[in-house]
């Protein structure tokens, strides 16, 4: 039996990947924030929903569209869900390790935890079927419609009943039954687990029946020789059906810990959407699409920061469908890192099969998402700043694919803004040529001109909103990038010194 409710034709893979470009984009999307909200205080549940978000670029368009059918089903069943979950970890949960495994290397240690572990496993199916029976009218998804059909295909009350006598017989109540033969030296071959006999009460029936003429050999309590060679014996016997008991536990074992796996991803999800709920933070399925140029979205809000600040976000609305670059300019602190996140958030959370935090969305799958973002100094003066941003650079460019995501952010300002500005453009050329997505946020005019004045670039220009006496709105809007790097808010903020009214500064220019 397969759970598959992560994959429409393959079981889930729990094993989170591990590479320097994951450790960046997740510290720089902050996803961490998300995982912790996603677990709930629960390392296993922060596991698996890590595994399933690092690993969301493999994922193809039915994949993402089948997650969201069963996530609907979820949020719309959140407590029935919850108790599936409790019954898959049952097992687990009375011996406290989720890794256990209660098989032996020796013949009769095999069988009886394989028949334990069997007994206690197929009761908790049992009661699993039970239940999904009694709620699976509010499901309408394809997975836990098969799902469903899986268990009351395979667990029907005649299979559970028939199988459960042959466990009764196979704990050996009334001791083992052997077979076997001599050989030569007196050894015994031929060693053959049998059917136990029946035993008949009348004793008048027993003594008119003809039987083979037996006999009976009784150990002393303390022979422990005779004791070992005994359990020698039955260990030959046993070792017929012991490896095909321990299989069959292992498959019950494995299918309850996949379904626990699997279902602790929708958890997490629900209680992401919980902690979403309670702050009244906007969610939505998003629009998965298989164009290699698709990208927009209404008011899109960076999940983490409602997660930290535990309040809505401030949202942006953005078209670049049919655009290779979005260059972000502006002044600082006026949302072009916020938005930046957002982005990277929703595009893993898109292809991980989760819902976003927007109005709408709508984006291209991804082959992966990278991030290079500015550093603080080298405090070990091994290199310079602008020599580190480089060695970054030059490992993404060995593992960057076709079709991926990049974020830069002020990246490249370590020298002056001509260099910086001619090494940034480059190195955004050679990723459209292999057709990655580009979002820039920078302060080098040069850069951004370079690209306003290159009309074989399709690039949408965003810029953070300030108003006139240098308030922010937190929002961007689709205007071009202006010369300006807006010093006087810098020295305002070093100084602590008020803004000049714009009337004082029309009559000073009057003067």
């Amino acid at each position: 039996m397969k759970t598959l409710l992560m994959h429409p034709d393959r079981d889930f893979d729990a094993t989170v990947p591990k590479s320097k470009e994951t450790e960046d984009y997740t510290k720089d999307i902050e996803l961490g924030v998300l995982l912790d909200t996603m677990a709930a205080g629960d390392a296993y549940l922060r596991e698996i929903s890590q595994a399933v978000l690092i690993g969301a670029w493999a994922n193809d368009m039915a994949t993402i569209l089948y997650r969201q059918d069963i996530l609907k089903d979820c949020l719309a069943n959140k407590d029935v869900v919850r108790l599936f979950y409790e019954l898959a970890q049952e097992p687990f949960n009375r011996r406290n390790d989720r890794l256990y495994r209660p098989f032996g290397d020796e013949p009769s240690v095999k069988v009886s935890t394989s028949v334990r572990t069997l007994k206690d496993a197929l009761d908790v199916l049992r009661r699993l079927r039970n239940t999904c029976n009694t709620y699976y009218k509010g499901f309408k998804s394809a997975g836990f419609t098969r799902f469903f059909k899986t268990l009351n295909d395979n667990l029907d009350d005649t299979y559970l009943a028939s199988v459960n006598s042959d466990l009764e017989q196979l704990q050996f109540s009334s001791g083992v039954l052997i077979s076997a033969g001599v050989g030569e030296g007196g050894t015994g071959v031929d060693f053959m687990l049998r059917h136990p006999q029946e035993r008949d009460q009348h004793l008048i029936q027993r003594l008119t029946t003809p039987s083979p003429k037996s006999f009976t050999l009784q150990l002393h309590p303390r022979d422990e020789a005779g004791g070992q060679a005994l359990a020698q014996l039955q260990n030959r016997g046993l070792i017929l059906i012991s490896d095909a008991l321990a299989q069959s536990a292992e498959h019950v074992f494995g299918f309850l810990k996949m379904l626990a796996a699997e279902l602790a991803f929708y958890l997490g999800c629900l209680n992401l959407h919980d902690a979403l709920t309670r702050i009244r933070e906007i969610t939505t399925f998003p629009e998965p699409s298989a164009e290699p140029r698709i990208f927009s979205c209404r008011d899109l809000r960076d999940t983490c920061l409602a997660l930290t600040l535990k309040q809505p976000a401030v949202g942006n609305d953005v078209d670049a469908d049919g655009m290779q670059l979005v260059v972000i300019t502006g002044a600082n602190r006026g949302g072009k890192s916020t938005f930046l996140r957002s982005v990277g958030l929703a595009q893993v959370m898109m292809q991980s099969g989760m819902f976003v935090t927007a109005q709408a969305f709508s984006s291209s799958l991804r082959t992966g998402l990278f991030t290079h973002y500015k550093r603080e100094e080298d405090r070990s003066m091994r290199s310079g700043k602008f020599d580190e941003e480089l060695t970054r650079m030059d490992h993404i460019a060995d593992h960057i694919r076709s079709r991926a995501m990049m974020l830069f952010n002020e990246s490249f300002a370590a020298t002056n803004e001509r260099e910086g500005s001619e090494i940034a453009r480059q190195i955004v050329l050679a990723l459209l040529d292999r057709e990655v997505m580009v979002f820039f946020v920078s302060h080098m005019y040069e850069f951004a001109r370079a690209f306003l004045d290159d009309p074989g670039v399709k690039t949408l220009f965003l810029r953070a909103e300030r108003d006139e006496e240098g308030a922010r709105s937190f929002r961007l809007r689709a205007e071009k990038p202006l010369p300006t790097s807006f010093g006087a808010d810098l020295y305002q903020t070093i100084f602590k010194t008020k803004p000049t009214p714009k009337k004082a500064v029309e009559m000073s220019g009057q003067r």
